[in-house]
């Protein structure tokens, strides 16, 4: 019997030939793999809004072009529809000690579960935090209580969450809580952040990371936009663990995304409606709007009702768009699903191709770094 032998394709994906057959194994994960050199992540924001550089990416062609993030005014075309994600973050990283003994903890709080003093966290250390296991956080003479009440995978406990002096636990979060920021930016949150961590249509407290690519726009440039005849609607996708969390498995298939909550209102259901019918293109801000995009009902006479629920779609190549024609998006982590969700609009090859030019002309990656159109 012939030996078997394995095809690497443009797409990532793997086929495995035997006997003149073919039979497709799978997308591998070490196929979004690519090499960066640290000093290009992003520590700091822009010093202004807004003058982050650009790189067009033709979903067609492949073909590359370098711009500044102003002339997306240009890049686009009257009669487009841009969609963003309006969600907030809050600051869900409390730094504490541990109760007794006062050594070091921290939680990062993902979302609160059946009221808003219970909520599912990140823990650490772990291996120290288990049920019944007590915390302390302090700031400025507010001071947060959380008792271990639950454990789980991966570091994830439930944590019940109290104030001593009756505060509400919101409140008190605010005042203590640090800015997520992501673990690539080595160093401390600042009081500015937690204003440059933010879209400037932030609407909707719930999530735990920034959707990084609306933090490029101005209220200036959204003008701008309106002015140029590009059509603008909102959803909203709190933003979770499962958007960021690592590619563990070797096959892209085996990775699993977890459920983020969103909500897609009236006016943006009409507004998709009347751009699909008249097909015209839809330009998602984000890999978070693009899968809230993704995950709706479309009707057979393409029409989208008002929508909200719960979303774990993974986007990778080999997906069939039915709603988004474009994005703007940041650069992304390798493996990572994100990624893999840019690959699935534009390429793989071609991706990977934007991202070494990005690479070669020193474009800033991740959260606070430089922009993407794929169009």
């Amino acid at each position: 019997m012939p030996a078997p032998f394995f095809l690497s394709t443009p797409t990532g994906r793997e086929l495995l030939r035997v006997e003149g057959r073919r039979y497709t194994q799978g997308v591998r994960v070490d196929a979004f793999d690519f090499d960066l050199p640290p000093d290009l992540i992003a520590q700091e924001p822009s010093l202004v809004r807004g003058t982050s550089r650009l790189l067009r990416l033709d979903r067609r062609s492949g073909a590359v072009s370098h711009h500044v993030f102003s002339d997306l005014v240009d890049l686009l075309v009257p009669g487009d529809l841009l969609v963003v994600n309006d969600t907030r973050v809050f600051p869900a990283r409390l730094i504490g000690r541990r109760l007794p003994g006062g050594g070091a903890a921290e939680c990062f709080l993902i979302r609160p579960t059946s009221d808003e003093d219970t909520w599912l966290a990140l823990v650490h250390p772990g291996q120290r935090l288990k049920p019944g296991s007590r915390m302390q956080f302090e700031r400025e003479g507010q001071v947060l209580e959380a008792e271990v009440v639950g454990q789980h995978f991966h570091g994830r406990r439930t944590v019940r969450l109290r104030t001593p002096d009756g505060t509400s636990v919101r409140e008190a979060i605010h005042a203590i809580g640090h800015v997520p920021l992501p673990p690539y930016v080595k160093r401390d949150d600042t009081a500015a952040d937690r204003e440059r961590y933010q879209t400037v249509y932030s609407r909707v407290e719930g999530s735990i990371a920034a959707p990084t690519a609306g933090l490029h726009f101005t209220p200036a440039m959204f003008e701008a936009l309106a002015a140029r005849g590009i059509h603008q609607a909102s959803v909203t996708l709190h933003v979770g663990y499962g958007t960021f969390q690592p590619v563990r498995a070797e096959r892209v298939e085996e990775h699993q995304m977890e459920a983020e909550r969103f909500e897609v209102p009236e006016a943006t259901a009409a507004a998709l409606t009347s751009t699909l019918r008249e097909r015209r293109r839809v330009i998602a801000v984000g890999t978070t709007t693009t899968r809230t995009l993704e995950s709706l009902a479309v009707s057979d006479s393409g029409s989208i009702e008002p929508q909200s629920g719960e979303t774990a779609l993974f986007i990778t190549p080999g997906h069939a768009f039915r709603l988004v024609t474009g994005m703007v998006t940041n650069f992304h982590l390798p493996r990572s699903s994100l990624l893999m969700l840019v690959s699935a609009l534009a390429g793989r090859e071609a991706v990977l191709h934007a991202y070494q030019q990005a690479i070669e002309h020193r474009y800033r990656f991740y959260s606070y770094g430089d922009a993407m159109l794929v169009v």
